[in-house]
This record gives C-alpha cells, sequence and structure tokens, in this order.
C-alpha cells in the first residue's frame, strides 16, 4: 500500500521498521517545519534508532471509566471514588440495585487486556509500568500480583454474557440503562455520541482507580512503505494528516486529540478538552493492547492467559505465563 494506520509502538517498530519496511519521515517532517510540533513522548514511540518512522494522527486515551449519570442518580451515588477499595464499594451497591455495575464485552480478547492494563498502571504506577517495557522493572513486581487480584475482583460484577459481546456492545449496555460502568479508551465517547449522548449530560467520565496523573497512550499513526507504488501522493497525504488542519478535522469527529500540541481547543468538546489537558500534563504510558508497549507475541500470550483465567481463576498459572511471555518476548 502507499500508507496504512499502525499503533505507534511496537506494533510498528517490530513489525514493519526492524524487518525493513518502511522509509524514515524525519526529514520530510523537517521539510514542512512540523519536527516540534509533536511530544517528543509521541514522537518517541514512532520512532527507531533516533529517525522517525510514522506520523501520529491522534491520541486516544485508555484509562476512563465512562459513566451512566442516570444510574448513579437512582442508586443515590454522588461521588465515585477514584480508589480501588472504594470503587468497589460502590460496585457493589449497584449491583445490589439490580443493575450491571461494569460492563465488559470481551468477545475479540483484547478488550480483557485493555482493562488489566488500566488496573497494572494503577498498582505499578506510571514509573515501574513504563519499566516494565524499558528493562527497569520486573515481572516479579508485587505491583502485578495486586493487578490480578484487582482484576480478579472486578470479574464479579461484570455482565454474565461479557464473552459473547464486543467493546460496542458493552458500551451500549451503558447507554441502553443496563450497565452504571464501562472501562474503555475514549472511542467509545466517540461511539456514546454517534448513539444520540452528549459529553457531560447523558454520561461523565473519570480516569480509572489509581491512574489519575497518567496518560495511557493509544495513538493512530501513517507511515511510508518502501516501493510504495504511489509515493509523491503518499507523502501529501502524510503532510495533510501532520498538519494541524488536517488534525482539527479528523479528531472531533473520530472521538480522539491531535497529537500536535498546537490544535484548536475550540473545536473539541468537554471531554476532549480535559483529555487534552492531561495529556498536555500527565506521565505518559503505552498499552499493551493495542500494540504500544510489547511485541505481538506478548500480547497473543497475555490475552490468551487472561482468556483462561477468567475461566479458571489460577492466579499461580496466570503469573507464570505472563513472567515466561516476558522472558520470551521483552527481555
Amino acid at each position: 500500500p502507499d500508507s496504512f494506520q499502525v499503533h505507534g509502538g511496537m506494533e510498528l517498530i517490530d513489525t514493519y521498521v526492524v524487518t525493513g519496511l518502511m522509509e524514515p519521515l524525519s526529514d520530510h517532517l523537517k521539510e514542512w517545519g512540523i519536527y516540534d510540533k509533536f511530544p517528543s513522548a509521541i514522537m518517541d514511540i514512532c520512532s527507531y534508532n533516533g529517525l522517525v518512522y510514522s506520523i501520529p494522527v491522534n491520541v486516544h486515551r485508555g484509562n476512563v471509566v465512562f459513566i451512566n449519570n442516570a444510574i448513579l442518580e437512582d442508586v443515590g451515588i454522588e461521588r465515585v471514588p477514584d480508589d480501588w477499595p472504594g470503587f468497589i464499594e460502590v460496585l457493589k451497591k449497584i449491583k445490589d440495585a439490580g443493575y450491571i455495575p461494569l460492563a465488559l464485552g470481551d468477545k475479540d480478547k483484547w478488550e480483557a487486556a485493555h482493562l488489566f492494563e488500566s488496573i497494572l498502571i494503577s498498582t505499578l504506577g506510571a514509573y515501574n509500568y513504563n519499566g516494565l517495557w524499558e528493562g527497569r522493572t520486573s515481572f516479579d513486581h508485587p505491583g502485578i500480583e495486586e493487578a490480578v487480584d484487582i482484576f480478579h475482583e472486578l470479574m464479579n460484577y461484570v455482565n454474565d454474557d461479557h464473552a459473547a459481546l464486543t467493546w460496542q456492545e458493552a458500551t451500549r449496555l451503558v447507554f441502553d440503562g443496563e450497565a452504571a460502568f464501562n472501562v474503555m479508551g475514549d472511542w467509545a465517547m466517540g461511539y456514546l455520541k454517534t448513539l444520540g449522548w452528549t459529553p457531560g449530560v447523558e454520561f461523565s467520565w473519570m480516569t480509572v482507580p489509581g491512574t489519575k496523573g497518567t496518560f495511557m497512550v493509544v495513538t493512530d499513526t501513517f507511515g511510508l512503505p518502501k516501493n510504495a507504488p504511489n509515493r509523491e501522493n503518499a507523502l501529501k497525504w502524510l503532510k495533510v494528516i501532520a498538519s494541524v488542519e488536517g488534525q482539527d478535522a479528523f479528531n472531533p469527529i473520530k472521538g480522539s486529540i491531535p497529537a500536535r500540541v498546537d490544535a484548536n481547543k475550540e473545536l473539541y468538546d468537554d471531554y476532549l478538552v480535559w483529555s487534552m489537558n492531561d495529556f498536555a500534563t500527565n506521565a505518559l504510558c503505552p498499552s499493551i493492547a493495542h500494540g504500544s508497549a510489547a511485541a505481538e507475541g506478548f500480547i497473543t500470550a497475555l490475552n490468551d492467559a487472561l482468556n483462561l483465567f477468567i475461566a479458571n481463576q489460577n492466579k499461580a498459572q496466570f503469573l507464570r505465563t505472563l513472567r515466561n511471555a516476558a522472558g520470551e518476548y521483552v527481555y
């Protein structure tokens, strides 16, 4: 192809750059005068050996809880705690009131990994979480076992048919008034808007408990494959998506924020402005489930291990599988 969408990070680097399939774009970014218009942390996950290989068109946030406001009002919950013990107490109240506390749809497996990695950031903190992929943090860290325990507890509050649902169908449970919460990336916000809801009216949001000050990054990027059949047109496309005009046209519709630091905030709704402000100030953590933090082999192993853990609840087996996968694909 002339260009294609790929998540920044290991999905890009491990699959396409190391294998010699992509052209570097650093010189083009400098020629267009926009090399410094992106945060260095985002450009780092689009780079290899000091060269940029893809252009980030947007940034999604992964560690978000979406909330049905009417259910909270009905149950009498005025504030949702941002710590796990307090959050789980709220889940109990919602379950007792006859609602699904936490909507989950993990038919495609990555959705369970998305929930788990959000918990993992809370138990490890940004520094130690990032250290897993940078060689500073051991996969024997007690925060990993703590995350498994929280994940196991949350499974008591999800919908029984979670394995049969996609992420959209789980988010739809929130829209339909059946479920109170949904942990998902902010593409769920875009989906709720297409269903007719307005951010801050029918639904609200918060960071996943324990992750305030941390931003889980999922970025869609486009690169230039070697031997692209229409190379000049591909470069024109990349220049458009790298421009502030291109990013401001695309992102309000997509339900994501621009990767550029100089976007026009007046074009974005309350949720996206909140996300933009946090993106500019929070510690950034790459997503495992969406291909940024780890190699594809590790992601597959994690998805399969979580799927098995949900079924058999064997924590020791899960932790052993995770350590083995880290030994094979991370270290």
